[in-house]
Parts: C-alpha cells; structure tokens; sequence
C-alpha cells in the first residue's frame, strides 16, 4: 500500500529500530554504504547507526554552531566519551593535558574511565589563583608535548574564562589537537571552531534544549576523518540520542537564541544586585569588570553577552555564620528558586558549592546560581527580599 504524502512542516518522529531495505541487491549497496560512515547515509539501516530525525536536530545545531558537521548524543558525558575516544590509539597514545577547573563529571571521567580502565597519561594545568597563566601553559605544553587539550571556555562552578582562542594557538603551533566544552558559553557567545578548535562539545541538556525534560550531548567539527571515527564510535557503543528526544530537543532549539539571550541578560542584571548586597563578599560573574577574567571575557565575547551563570560567597564572621547564610537564603529563595542538580533551565536554580564540591571547593557559604529567563522584576525581588532578610538577621 502506498502512503500518502503529508504535508507537515516539522519532521516526524522516527521510531524505526531497522529500517526496510527491500531487497539483498540494496542491503548488501546500504551495509557496503554504511562503512564510509556518512553523516546522513542514501539508505538507513538501523537506528543505532543513524536516524533520519536525529540527523535533522543535527543540521539545526550544525548551522547555530557553523559547523560541518553535529552528532547527537544521549547525554553531555557520552558526547565527552565520544570526543575523546576517537582520539585514543591504544598503546600508542601519548600524553594528554586537561585544564583542572572543568566539570566534576569530566574529572571523575578522566580518572576512574581514562586513567584507571584505558591506562591513559594524563596531566593537568591548575590556574594561577583565579586565572589561567598561558606563559605556564607554553611552557609546560614544549615539555610535555601533549597530543590532545582539553579545555572549557568558562569552568565550572568558578567561572574561570580562558582565553581560548590563544590557547588554541599554542596547542596548534606544538602540534596538539584541541577539545572544548563550550556548554556555559553557547554558540551565542563564542565559537571555538572559527578558531581552529578540532571538536567543540556541549551538553545539549542545558541551554541548547533549555528546559530541563531532555538528557542530550552533543560534539561539532570540521574535519571530516574526525566526523567518520566519531560515527564508527558511537555507532559501537551505543551512544546515540532517541529519536523521540531529538524530536523534542528540535522544538526547543526554536526559541535557544530568544532563551540564551534572555538568561544572559538576566544573570548580569542579578551579578549587579548582588555585588550591591553587604551581606555578599564575592559575586564570581564574568561580566563584572572585577572578575579576575573579565578581560578574556571581553575578547572572546564581545558585546553578546557573558553568560547565565553566577557564584556567590555570603560574608561572615566564621564558617557556621556563612553556612547559615547560604541555608537561610536557599529557604528565602525556595518559592522560585529550587534547588537542582543542573542547570541551564527556564526558571533560576541554584546548588551550595560546598555540598557539591567540597573536595575541591571548601567554601561553606558560596552558591551557583543558574539564572532562568523568567521576569527579571520577579527574581530581583525574591532574592532582594531574601538579602535583606538575612541582613536584618545580623
């Protein structure tokens, strides 16, 4: 029987978990196919391999990206998987250079999946106090000579921001391959591709779906021999996104520039009132022109914006002050403000930086804000309200 055509404007939702190939002829034409590992192949074979409405959420994110080609996963970790492993040769790897402010996941990654289980030389770079001194960097690149650094544009949750693009410089003029997070930053602000960055990876869970209801990666590049060993790998190990959730995440990346800009907007109006507030002792945004990275910020960002994401640290006389602080806030707050293990959602969320982080970060009255793109007039009242109320505390 014929199908009839609709005339839809979205495309469907693929739920095929092999697709009909219709006769041997074609089948053995789609598996020989199949080992160029083409972004979109002629014929579909399986949806682990590839999925025709997972490869249309993939041109969306290629042209927002400005890459030649986006390859979805089912979650930030498992596009980093990805990203790393294509340049894995066994034996034969040599040593590989990580910047230590990334997410915590990425570090647990690192040792207990690349050191501990593959065997992997890893090194880290630790920033200068609250920066990155890319005269070290040189440096300890010529001595270690590392084939592949990995960097995030801004870290996680200090808000360090590297300057990527000389980084990228560095990393190329030795010889070293170049992966960034750019999961805080977006495309909106900053593409490290147009700076010679070999993958850029995103947790497609925060601001590219934006509404806290997807688990989603994804990795971007250029390089065509990349793009095909990044295909082989996922089809191997299964990373690759549901249809119903790339779906999904098509609809959502409709509105990604009106959300991101929004949130940005929102997030330097709060870094303000923060910094205005006597019971705050730092407010980490890199907007704020003393921000020990604002002048990277600048560079790479321009005028578009510096981010939806604030640390701030509650004055106090000792520790058992500043951790009442931080609780009484996140109870003032709780109406609007959640407390949630993410970020990157349409309402502001926050998480106590000690509680998460307290192996490396020992602050016990800072707090991670994730700012929403609700009205603005809102959460400056509630968190205004929540300030004065802890000052009038004493």
């Amino acid at each position: 029987m014929k199908r009839k055509e609709v005339n839809s404007t979205r495309m469907p939702v693929y739920r095929d978990s092999g697709f009909e190939l219709y006769n041997a002829e074609s089948t053995k034409k789609a598996f020989a196919g199949e080992t160029e590992h083409e972004r979109e192949p002629e014929q579909y074979i399986y949806s682990r391999y590839r999925n025709p409405t997972v490869v249309s959420a993939e041109e969306i994110i290629m042209e927002k990206e400005g890459s030649d080609w986006a390859l979805l996963t089912q979650s930030g970790m498992s596009a980093i998987d990805v990203a790393l492993s294509v340049f894995q040769r066994g034996s034969k790897t040599g040593p590989w250079l990580f910047f230590s402010e990334i997410y915590g996941g990425t570090i647990s990654y690192i040792e207990w999946v690349l050191k501990n289980r593959r065997g992997l030389d890893i090194h880290y770079f630790n920033p200068d106090g609250e920066a990155y001194n890319l005269g070290e960097l040189e440096k300890r690149i010529v001595a270690l000579k590392p084939e592949l650094i990995f960097i995030e544009t801004v870290s996680n949750p200090m808000l360090i921001v590297a300057d990527v693009t000389e980084v990228i410089r560095l990393a190329k003029k030795y010889g070293s391959s170049v992966i960034v997070d750019n999961t805080f930053t977006t495309s909106i602000l900053y593409k490290p591709l147009q700076e010679g960055a070999d993958i850029v990876i995103h947790s497609a869970t925060k601001y590219l779906s934006g509404h806290g209801n997807i688990t989603a990666g994804v990795i971007c590049g250029n390089d065509k021999g990349i793009m095909k060993a990044a295909i082989e790998y996922r089809k191997f190990t299964g990373h690759m996104l549901s249809p119903d959730d790339a779906y999904r995440l098509q609809t959502h990346l409709q509105t990604f520039e009106l959300r991101f800009n929004q949130q940005c907007r929102n997030g330097s109006d709060l870094a303000l009132l923060l910094e205005q507030s006597p019971v705050i002792s730092k407010v980490l945004y890199p907007g704020l022109k003393n921000h020990s990275t604002h002048c990277n910020a600048v560079k790479l960002f321009g005028s578009r914006g510096f981010g939806a994401m604030i640390t701030f640290d509650f004055a106090g006389k000792n520790d058992e002050q500043k951790r009442k602080r931080r609780d009484n806030f996140i109870e003032f707050v709780s109406g609007q403000i959640k407390l949630v293990p993410t970020l990157g959602d349409p309402h502001s969320i926050l998480m106590p930086v000690e509680a998460v982080w307290g192996y490396k970060y020992h602050e016990p009255g800072m707090i991670r804000l994730s700012v929403g793109f609700e009205d603005i007039g809102n959460l400056k009242s509630t968190i205004s309200k929540a300030l004065n109320a802890i000052e009038s505390e004493g």
